[in-house]
């Protein structure tokens, strides 16, 4: 049954001013919405990313019980194609959608209607109350972000008609498995059943319930609205923080440039927690494609895991659930630094990578220059470094607003010195997790098989008999270091060069060269010093050889002293070790004819009975060797400087 037009309120005193001036609590005008896409209806609405094509609203007076006038519109689709499942119900066709207003003159055309309405039946602010969250959270404002529309205040906050009647009837059914029907149903009403326009009749139902839900005896009803984040707020996390599994979900696919705003407004309309974004990074620290998302309740994880394979840009994104401990994992920290780097309050993190390792923050500064300033100048710039104090060439930024941060992006690929310098946008999490990367890995690759014996001894000594070269090229070989070390190459012990590998197994920039004495060692350090090789200037310091040691086998050495490996030396080969058959020798028998028997592994090729050969720890305790020895000269120490050999062609990596 259609209502009665409300009629102009009359000349004198209004009672329902009166009643809307009342001081006693109640909820202010509802406009009561319902829509519809071409495509899912029901509980799958907006599941298939499909157009809205269909607006119906009235408002409801609920003090003085009075309702307006019903509209209905029409709202033509980009896609006008409708699925089977909407063309059914609806009744609608491609031509009568091709003929209507596009989305921002439908949302228009409600506004001041809705006004209007509102203004009859006594004035005050409205709300909008809907059939279950997906019309607003699937589908309003995922397609307003898609066509870079800007929704009006009225559409971040609305009620829930489902949960409002859940709250008056607990014991019918959950609230996500109610609908229009079943709460007419549950609550006796007559319906038209002859009422075959669609949309019409779900709100003129939906009006019939909540004016018997107002007569109920309840009096929470329509106290606690549902809102919409309006901006995603970024933050950090702990690793003490307990993340419920049931609200965090991974997003595969995303392009590897993607920010975190990026990934917040594919989810727009969904509320994402306070630093809920967590993008994973690959071994060599760069994103993968792929973000931890956490949400403030499971109703919204639920919702964003029907974005399944929806577009981002013209690349479509897999979700999928994920547990609360893999997000604690990516984007909890505990470093102290990265707290008060992150006290900030609603700043834009810039992250830049590929900065010279002597850049200081007067470099980075100067290089973003005077119209984009960093916050707190030189208190913004975080830098990232190895456990022993090297630079790693990133650094974050902090920009107190988005124009800022715009700005210095422009400087992405400008140079400083010599090297192009690249800017992201970054996350609370991010930095984080490259804090904690850098941090709490070793300088070595995590190797899951048993290592080969070291085929030469590794003599203990304080003598600093020994040089260490920082700032290698990565492509530095061998044949490279002996250049650069010129006629101190001649001075190099049998089997003296060790490249030190990063976590990936790659060379790091590292390497220790022993040397015959310490006076040759100081005389290396002295001629080679900050010498250039393939345009970086190498840093050559004397060392000892037990300082060498320790960072070969896994600890670290900086200013402020020597950290220990994993395990001591001592423990390498206890009784107890697993042992394994005894395999060919892996250095060419040419080699092998210089080297003294006890450095080569044992003889296995018809062997009587097997013989045993020690190997080192399992990955269990963490001892490995983070180095690859080179073998320069095949020369006994104290032959004339001039019979260096050619080193041989293969190495081992121990």
């Amino acid at each position: 049954m259609t209502p009665p037009p409300p009629q102009p309120p009359p000349s004198g005193p209004n009672p329902v001013a009166d009643s809307a001036a009342d001081p006693r609590p109640g909820p202010g005008p509802l406009v009561v919405l319902f829509g519809a896409t071409a495509g899912a209806l029901g509980q799958d609405l907006g599941s298939d990313e499909t157009d809205l094509i269909l607006l119906v609203w009235q408002v409801v007076e609920p003090r003085s019980r009075q309702v307006g006038t019903l509209h209905k519109s029409l709202v033509r689709a980009e896609a006008a194609s409708l699925s089977p499942q909407c063309r059914e119900a609806s009744g609608l066709s491609a031509d009568s959608l091709a003929r209507a207003e596009p989305l921002d003159k439908v949302l228009q055309q409600f506004s001041q209607l809705v006004s209007g309405d509102v203004a009859l039946l006594g004035g005050g602010p409205y709300m909008l109350c809907t059939d279950g969250q997906q019309l607003l959270r699937q589908v309003l404002h995922p397609e307003a972000s898609r066509k870079n529309l800007v929704l009006p205040d009225t559409f971040f906050s609305f009620y829930d008609l489902r949960r409002e009647f859940h709250v008056q009837h607990p014991s019918t059914r959950p609230a996500r498995d109610l609908t229009v029907a079943t709460m007419a149903q549950d609550l006796g009403l007559e319906t038209d059943a002859t009422e075959d326009d669609f949309g019409v009749w779900e709100v003129k139902t939906m009006v019939a319930v909540i004016l018997h839900l107002l007569d109920g005896p309840s009096g929470q009803l329509f106290s606690k609205p549902e809102v919409v984040k309006q901006k995603y707020e970024t933050g950090p996390c702990s690793k003490a923080d307990v993340v419920d599994s049931e609200t965090v979900v991974r997003a595969r696919g995303l392009p590897w440039q993607s920010s975190d705003q990026d990934v917040a407004r594919f989810f727009k309309g969904l509320n994402i927690a306070r630093g809920g974004v967590a993008l994973c990074l690959n071994a060599q620290g760069r994103r993968n494609g792929e973000a931890l998302i956490r949400f403030v309740d499971s109703e919204q994880r639920d919702l964003a895991l029907q974005r399944h394979k929806h577009h981002m840009g013209v690349r479509y994104i897999e979700v999928y659930k994920a547990t609360g401990e893999e997000f604690v994992k990516i984007a909890g920290g505990t470093s102290l630094e990265v707290a008060r780097f992150l006290s900030r309050e609603d700043q834009v993190i810039l992250r830049l990578r590929g900065l010279p390792f002597s850049a200081g923050p007067a470099d980075v500064l100067g290089f973003l220059g005077p119209e984009c300033p960093v916050t707190g100048g030189a208190d913004g710039l975080l830098f990232v470094r190895h456990p022993d104090g090297r630079p790693t060439g990133d650094a974050f930024a902090l920009f107190a607003c988005e124009e800022l941060a715009q700005a210095a992006l422009r400087r992405h690929k400008g140079t400083l010195g010599k090297r192009y310098i690249e800017l992201f946008r970054s996350t609370a999490a991010e930095v984080q997790q490259v804090l904690n990367r850098y941090a709490s890995s070793p300088l070595l690759p995590t190797l899951t098989a048993p290592l080969l014996p070291i085929p030469f001894p590794l003599a203990a000594g304080t003598g600093r008999d020994c040089v260490r070269l920082r700032g290698l090229p990565y492509t530095a070989t061998i044949e490279d270091i002996l250049s650069f070390l010129g006629e101190a190459a001649a001075d190099i012990r049998p089997h003296g060069v060790h490249m030190v590998l990063n976590q990936q197994g790659r060379p790091s920039g590292d390497a220790f060269i022993q040397m015959t004495s310490a006076e040759r060692a100081l005389a290396a350090a002295q001629r080679c010093h900050k010498k250039a090789m393939k345009e970086r200037y190498v840093e050559v310091v004397p060392c000892s050889t037990e300082e060498m040691s320790h960072v070969l086998m896994g600890g670290t050495l900086g200013r402020s002293g020597m950290s220990p490996p994993p395990c001591k030396l001592p423990c390498l080969s206890p009784p107890t070790y697993a042992t394994f058959q005894a395999t060919p020798t892996l250095i060419p028998t040419e080699t092998a004819a210089v080297y003294p028997s006890s450095a080569l592994l044992p003889a296995a090729r018809v062997p009587a009975a097997p013989t045993p050969v020690a190997y080192y720890p399992g990955p269990a305790t963490q001892l490995y060797m983070n180095y690859t020895a080179y073998y320069p000269s095949l020369m006994p120490v104290g032959d004339p400087p001039r019979t260096v050999l050619q080193a041989p062609k293969e190495w081992v990596c121990l």
